[in-house]
């Protein structure tokens, strides 16, 4: 099986993923807006941020499908390397 290496892309994604599920675990947890505080004075980019943290998030779901593919693929063999669960 081979090793999957992340992207510059991936890992830009998930790094605005983990930011978006701070910023909702801080509204959730404190009702506080972590982004609306940094980028308050200009609607237009928090509304951006908004948008690629929700892009973000279908790039890495579409990523986890694909990488579940090809380790499906990798994994249909009769020999004793198959995990066990």
């Amino acid at each position: 099986m081979s090793m999957h290496k992340c992207s510059t892309l991936g890992w830009i994604c998930f790094i605005l993923v983990i930011i978006g599920g701070i910023n909702w675990g801080l509204i959730g947890f404190f009702s506080f807006n972590l982004v609306a505080t940094i980028v308050g004075a200009w609607p237009a980019v928090e509304r951006i941020v908004y948008i690629l943290v929700g892009l973000s998030s279908l790039y890495l779901i579409y990523e986890g499908f694909r990488c579940c593919r090809a380790c499906k693929s990798s994994c249909d063999t009769d020999d004793d390397t198959k995990p066990q669960f």
